[in-house]
């Protein structure tokens, strides 16, 4: 039988993998790391989380929620490890960095089906099944070949990672810990800003020296609106964190028994809870000037940091003008993309987009057509986005009920909806998996 490849072992290349390996196809997944490593990554370890560590919200009425409880339906290694390796986030799915990027690289290594090779693969193979999941850092040589092969030019936006701090260095008599309207049990660390401080920083954060970008990161510089860097808000208007990333809604300090003006939230980033991340604190400002300016901050004055926040380039193609809804190029039978190279913006939406190039790949070597998910489903919707949107303004996509079609009847009040919108694709999905992918796939679960 015909074996597949996978191009990157991110979060996309080793779900595609995995999925393929289900249906019993043999694989040879490349990951060019750490032989080649990138401007953003620090460790060997596939399906490293380069910026936060947080998958987004884990209920079900929201939609990042429901497309990981699609994916758990879907038997995803990336959300079983992810499971596996949970830390505090109130309703969020958040990950222990290392542990998690550990245990998905241990499942490869251990699956039989799955060989992995630490080289680059600098173009695409020409003949059979191939699935592209570079990533939003990709090569160099492979994105002038898939640049050659789609014909397009590149998009780019620029994406950016928060700094982390240890959390011994946190002062705590300064900051408080509480999750937002008290769901779960006080899993973030809040460092509460009166209306003086906030707006003395937003504008010493607005006026802050920022890295120049590099070479390879020297284009057109647009960032992608649901990354933005804290800067870029800052500059955007006086009140614009206090909508966003600070946000205090939901929080009350115990020591004044108020909500505070501003919060600057900290979440916990490893499994031995020995280090936290400033949420929402993207940034690209000279390192001096984070540490200077972040320990202005009302319970970080002697914080150590551990990471600094920094921006880098992430690419992706124009799906709708070069891709099906399975994910498959439209002038080449056999060759797949996944991952943020699609325009599956996020995590889960890479690890998403990987399950389905992983399975459409495999049914391909077992001669049977590419299915398309429902639109009923996020992940179906999603698809559905990327190769459908307009090729003229698309730009990366997030998991959204916006995405899905409409009820029927309609549902008046948001909760509500989002929950019928939830319980149609879960149902959806069942019956999807039921009639359509149970007969071909291997019912051996993740273990």
């Amino acid at each position: 039988m015909e074996r597949l490849i996978v191009i990157g072992g991110g979060l996309a290349g080793t779900e595609a993998a995995w999925q393929a390996a289900r249906h019993g196809i043999d694989v040879a997944l490349y990951e060019m790391r750490p032989a080649t490593q990138t401007p953003a990554h620090v460790s060997q370890h596939l399906a490293e989380l380069v910026c936060s560590n947080s998958l987004g919200s884990d209920l079900q009425d929201r939609a990042p929620g429901l497309l990981k409880a699609e994916l758990r339906q879907l038997n995803s290694l990336i959300l079983a490890c992810a499971d596996e390796t949970a830390v505090p986030a109130g309703s969020a799915l958040a990950v222990g960095r290392e542990a998690f990027a550990e245990l998905v690289t241990r499942r490869i290594d251990e699956h039989p089906l799955i060989q992995l090779h630490r080289q680059q693969v600098p173009a695409i193979p020409q003949a059979g099944v191939v699935v592209v999941a570079s990533g939003p850092l990709t090569s160099e040589a492979l994105s002038a070949d898939v640049a050659g092969i789609t014909g397009e030019e590149h998009l780019y936006f620029y994406d950016a990672m928060a700094p982390i701090v240890a959390f011994d260095s946190i002062d705590l008599t300064k900051a408080f810990r509480a999750s937002r309207y008290s769901r779960g049990e006080a899993d973030y660390i809040n460092c509460p800003l009166d209306r003086q401080q906030y707006y003395a920083f937003v504008e010493a954060l607005a006026n802050a020296d920022t890295i120049p970008l590099r070479g390879f990161e020297s284009e057109d510089k647009s960032f992608f609106e649901a990354c933005l860097p804290v800067e870029v808000l800052a500059q955007r208007g006086s009140d614009a964190l206090s909508y966003g990333p600070l946000r205090p809604v939901g929080l009350t300090d115990p020591r004044t028994a108020k909500r505070p003006f501003a919060v600057v939230q900290l979440r916990q980033d490893n499994l031995a809870a020995t280090l936290y991340n400033m949420v929402g604190f993207q940034t690209n400002l000279k390192w001096s000037k984070q540490e200077r300016l972040f320990r202005t901050i009302p319970g970080l004055e002697g914080a150590e940091f551990v990471r600094f926040g920094q921006m880098h380039r992430n690419t992706f193609i124009n799906s709708p003008r070069l891709l099906t809804p399975a994910l498959e190029f439209r002038t080449r039978q056999g060759l797949f993309f996944a991952g943020q190279i699609t325009g599956t913006e996020g995590y889960v939406g890479s690890a998403a987009s990987g399950l389905v190039a992983g399975i459409n790949a495999a049914r391909r070597i077992l001669g049977q057509e590419p299915i398309d998910f429902p639109r009923t489903t996020m992940l179906g919707a999603l698809c559905h986005y990327v190769s459908a949107a307009d090729p003229d303004s698309f730009q990366p996509m997030k998991a959204n009920f916006g995405l899905m079609p409409p009820l029927d009847p309609p549902v008046r009040h948001k909760r509500a909806r989002y929950q019928a919108y939830a319980r149609r694709a879960l149902a959806d999905m069942e019956g999807f998996i039921d009639t359509t992918l149970a007969p071909a796939v291997s019912q051996t679960r993740i273990g």
